[in-house]
């Protein structure tokens, strides 16, 4: 499974690192691969994984959820 995040507000590797590690520690998620540019998170799942989750992983890091795909 996967699913793809757009996110806002971040602006260098640390934010990149950040959210990434914040991701992975979301039972349920197998990688995370975190585009700067393109402002998006996307995440390989081993189980299935509600959007709130991921969403609240985002946030308590610093940076904000617009969509999830």
């Amino acid at each position: 499974m996967r699913k793809k995040l757009t996110i806002e507000g971040m602006s260098c590797g640390h934010c990149v690192k950040r959210v990434q590690e914040a991701l992975q520690t979301v039972e349920g998620v197998q990688s995370v691969t975190v585009d700067l540019e393109a402002k998006t998170a996307v995440l390989e799942l081993i189980a299935e994984v509600e959007g709130e989750r991921l969403k609240a992983a985002v946030e308590e890091a610093g940076y904000d959820v617009k969509r999830i795909e």
